[in-house]
């Protein structure tokens, strides 16, 4: 939950959309009001500007709707999702009406969110008879989420019931804020690992600090499970080694002999594993990991060891995680991530939901760690020795097996997602850009070539393929460590690091000194930028924009790669998405129809108002349909300079469903015959991509005979944004 209050630990931002940061804040005077800055980047310059978020005083402040900025911020968080899971929801209330049953309890909610805790614990507290003896305290310091908080509480003439501080919880003092210690804490400072919002540190703050000794609390307790699986769609993403040394064309982004050099980081990885229930297979029954008990003050750090039996032959390749919530002190109410497959598959009595099942969700997932090296093989029967251990923010594994394969990556190496692991490995793709590149340079003796995104890839094949060539590389984000990776890897590829320089300049300050007065006649990109791949398909157009500005510096006959992109989108039957993103209206008995349009979400919104186009592996967002084929809206000539663009098209069903929306991506045109075109789009064949999805402010039902859509799109090349307007004609 993006809200929580981490001592010492920055706020978790939300997720990248805008790849906005709460990074500092202040209080103007003792009496004056909260203020929090926030850091919105601009996805086609890379540069950032900072945003002033005031607290709310008075109640027209509270009462008036939020900021543009506030919405796309706070639309790109997961609240409106967790808002619309309603078996966390019941469960949580089923948990704090049986525990807020002394009416002189004081309460304490950390992370508020809405408030909807914090309005169930004072609830519960006035059937307790309460009212005027026990308290309720609610803590939020992400600033546009407390103003929200607020008028939550407002709408629900809760304001007078629950004391809000725009504060972390390591800001609150017994004696100042609080007028004495809570004995009862609620919360949800969960993510899909558990620990990766600083779940441990504030509960040893609040412990050591807030709380009266043995309090009791909600959740009451949380443990970990594992289970060892075969995957080898999940091993693309980790086995790059392999991958490459299949594909065969002699670029070796992870030379055999050396040390790891490129890897995927050493981490739980959070995916919607329900997805994958037919390319995995269980090699174990699921392992207790961690038990948490927040009743207590947590340990910083500990370890164990796990001796798993396998059951069944095969090679291990990931441990696929979950966790199980405990919410009461007495053992009745359940809340698990645990994918659907393992419960089908199991043997093991694992708890149940509240309600017995639950619906698709993507505040939380399943996490993934990959096994080191080259994986584990198993025998049915034997035992595997699992080491497991948590920090204060995350948990790791080590499988104790007996293979050359596993080894250690240097402590400088360069980490990427799974996902552009996953990429770099696929023969295809590398196929395409090495074909593109080749008939290029066969015309070309000397070219001087500019990598323009992050593309260690292009910039090992362009000096690869063409020894004559000058490569620079921007490596906008990458910068130091991709010079560091390039220097590890160019003895092992037959390059010389006199022919490749990583310039480490916005494009906008490249002048020809930089080139020796001489013109650049190749110019490429994947497109990628490391950090952004969370972002929308269109953050990516940052190459459209660096283009333009290196402009003055191409020769007239420029080879460009890219050439250009073309959106396109198809017409989707998304229902489980839609219903994470639906408009809310009762929350386990609390209105919260005054944070839809704040939130972005769907159905019965005035007018023909929609919500935003958000970013999602469309093949991980539960059952998916497409009801149209795939239509092209604009085409954007990187031949030209960036500038804005309309685009409009009918569209015609082709199969019968309910229509929830749109996946809208980009396709990349990398050469001038529109021959090679790498797709972005949906579907298992590449999941490397997320896509834009455009949710319609009502979902329509369609069928090829008489059902007709009008779509346009409008891209604002000044600050890179996309927005889309769809119509039924019929």
């Amino acid at each position: 939950m993006p809200s929580c209050l981490l001592p010492g630990i920055a706020p978790r931002p939300p997720p990248a959309a805008l790849r906005s940061l709460l990074l500092r804040r202040s209080r103007m005077a003792s009496s004056g009001p909260a203020r929090a800055f926030q850091l919105r980047l601009n996805p086609l310059t890379g540069d950032s500007e900072w945003l002033v978020v005031d607290e709310a005083e008075t109640e027209a402040e509270v009462a008036a709707p939020a900021p543009t900025h506030h919405k796309q911020l706070l639309a790109a968080t997961s609240y409106l999702d967790m808002l619309n899971d309603a078996s966390r929801n019941r469960a949580y209330r089923l948990a704090i009406d049986a525990t807020v049953t002394d009416p002189t309890s004081r309460v304490l909610d950390i992370g508020a969110g809405t408030g909807l805790l914090s309005m169930m614990a004072a609830r519960a507290l006035a059937a307790a008879g309460g009212e005027g003896r026990g308290s309720v305290s609610a803590c939020e310091s992400y600033l546009p989420m407390g103003k929200l908080t607020r008028r939550v509480l407002r709408a629900n003439g809760m304001e007078n019931k629950v004391k809000v501080f725009h504060k972390r919880s390591d800001e609150l003092g017994v004696g100042v804020e609080l007028d004495s210690r809570p004995d009862i804490l609620v919360s949800e400072i969960l993510d899909s690992e558990l620990l990766g919002e600083g779940l441990i540190p504030t509960l040893q703050h609040a412990h050591d600090m807030l709380l009266v000794k043995n309090p009791k609390t909600v959740p009451y307790r949380a443990t970990t499970y594992g289970v060892l699986v075969e995957s080898t769609s999940l091993w693309k993403m980790h086995d790059l080694h392999s991958n490459e040394a299949n594909a065969e064309d002699g670029v070796r982004l992870i030379p055999s002999g050396t040390q790891i050099v490129l890897s995927v980081k050493s981490q739980q990885h959070a995916m919607q594993c329900d997805a994958l229930a037919d390319e995995i297979r269980l090699l174990s029954e699921p392992f207790k990991v961690f038990e948490f008990d927040f009743s207590e003050r947590p340990d910083s750090h500990r370890e164990t060891k796990i001796e798993i039996k396998a059951t069944a032959d095969g090679h291990a390749h990931a441990i696929v995680s979950w966790w199980v919530l405990q919410l009461d002190s007495s053992g009745s109410v359940f809340y698990s991530t645990a994918p659907r497959w393992v419960r089908q598959s199991s043997g093991v009595d694992l708890p149940q939901y509240a309600n017995g099942t639950k619906d698709w969700c993507d505040h939380w997932k399943q996490c993934v760690w990959f096994i080191q090296g080259t994986g584990a093989p198993a025998k049915k029967d034997q035992t595997l020795s699992l080491s497991a251990s948590h920090n204060q923010t995350s948990i790791s594994y080590q499988l104790n097996i007996n293979d050359e394969g596993s080894r250690s990556p240097k402590s400088n190496h360069l980490t990427l997602l799974p996902e552009r692991v996953a990429l770099y490995g696929d023969k295809v793709w590398r196929s395409a850009l090495i074909s593109v590149i080749r008939n290029y340079t066969s015309e070309r003796s000397s070219p001087i070539c500019i990598v323009a995104d992050d593309s260690v890839f292009l910039a090992l094949i362009v000096s690869f393929l063409l020894p004559s060539s000058k490569v620079l590389a921007m490596f906008p984000c990458l910068r130091d460590s991709g010079l560091n990776y390039l220097q590890a890897v160019a003895d092992a590829n037959n390059l010389s690091m006199d022919r490749i320089k990583v310039i480490g300049k916005k494009a906008s300050s490249l002048t020809t000194n930089d080139l020796n007065h001489e013109k650049v006649n190749m110019l490429v990109g994947e497109p990628f930028y490391h950090g952004s791949e969370g972002m929308l398909p269109w953050q990516n157009l940052r190459f459209w924009n660096e283009r333009t500005l290196l402009d003055p510096l191409l020769s007239e006959d420029a080879f460009i790669m890219p050439c250009k992109g073309i959106l396109r989108f198809c017409a989707m039957s998304l229902p489980d998405l839609w219903r994470s993103r639906r408009s809310l209206k009762d929350v386990e008995g609390f209105d919260h129809s005054v944070v839809n349009d704040t939130l972005g979400a769907c159905g019965d919104l005035p007018g023909e108002q929609q919500g935003p186009c958000l970013p999602y592996y469309v093949w991980q967002c539960g059952y998916t349909k497409k009801l149209s084929e795939v239509y092209s809206l604009m085409d954007l000539n990187f031949s030209e300079p960036i500038h804005s663009c309309f685009g409009e098209t009918k569209v015609e069903f082709a199969h019968d469903g309910t229509c929830h929306g749109f996946a809208v991506w980009i396709d990349w045109v990398l050469d001038k015959e529109n021959s090679i075109v790498i797709s972005t789009g949906p579907g298992k064949e590449s999941r490397y991509w997320k896509q834009g999805v455009q949710l319609l402010s009502t979902p329509v039902q369609v069928n090829p005979a008489n059902s007709v859509m009008h779509v346009e799109a409008n891209f604002d090349a000044d600050i890179g944004e996309l927005t889309f307007k769809s119509t039924t004609l019929s």
